[in-house]
């Protein structure tokens, strides 16, 4: 369990592949500071409308409402002075403007808990990630199960044909898979081998 900082601000980022608990553990730690009765704001990017266009969802369907912004800049605009939290998920979506934010956040005195993807379809880092993973005081990775063989998964096997970098979405579009079993290019879905998959 982490000893947090005093009197000063902070980032934290939980990172990780589709399906590995990276929304879930989010939401947990934001709902645990509104237990605390801190005061929380929570953003995400507009171009993450899967489940609810106002709230961050988990694909096991814990929600928890969020604030859709389409640039990073906006987040630094809508947060609140006495706002102690602040939450951003789905983090690799708002570029690399980003880290400046955040950054800016930390030295108002807020923590701010940032969840997304470190690596892209090809397994290659997801900017602005690894600068985040930089400046992080705590650094989170979640892994999910691979759908083919069972081991821990830290990829996201796409299961498109596009070669865009960014396309949004869940399960029927993406699987977790190990690095042994993921594809650099999109493949075909593989069929269920009775494994449970985590939420992301």
């Amino acid at each position: 369990m982490h000893q947090f900082p005093k009197d000063i601000g902070w980032i934290e980022v939980i990172c990780g592949s589709m399906f590995s608990g990276k929304t879930e553990e989010l939401i947990r730690r934001l709902k645990r500071a509104l237990y605390g009765k801190q005061k929380i704001q929570v953003f995400k990017p507009q171009i993450d409308n899967r489940y609810d266009e106002l709230a961050v969802v988990s694909h096991s369907q814990l929600k928890i409402v969020a604030t859709p912004v389409a640039r990073a800049d906006q987040i630094l605009q809508a947060v609140k002075p006495d706002t102690e939290v602040v939450g951003i998920d789905e983090v690799q979506f708002l570029g690399m403007e980003i880290i400046a934010v955040v950054e800016a956040l930390a030295a108002q005195g807020k923590r701010v808990v940032c969840a997304g993807l470190d690596q892209d379809y090809q397994g290659k880092p997801f900017e602005p990630m690894p600068q985040l993973l930089a400046v992080a005081e705590y650094v989170t990775k979640e892994l999910a199960i691979c759908v083919v063989c069972g081991n821990p998964a830290n990829r996201s096997q796409r299961l498109s044909d596009s070669s865009e970098r960014v396309v949004v979405g869940a399960a029927g579009a993406y699987e977790a898979r190990c690095r042994k079993c993921h594809v650099p290019t999109p493949v075909e879905a593989t069929p269920p081998q009775n494994l449970e998959l985590f939420s992301r």
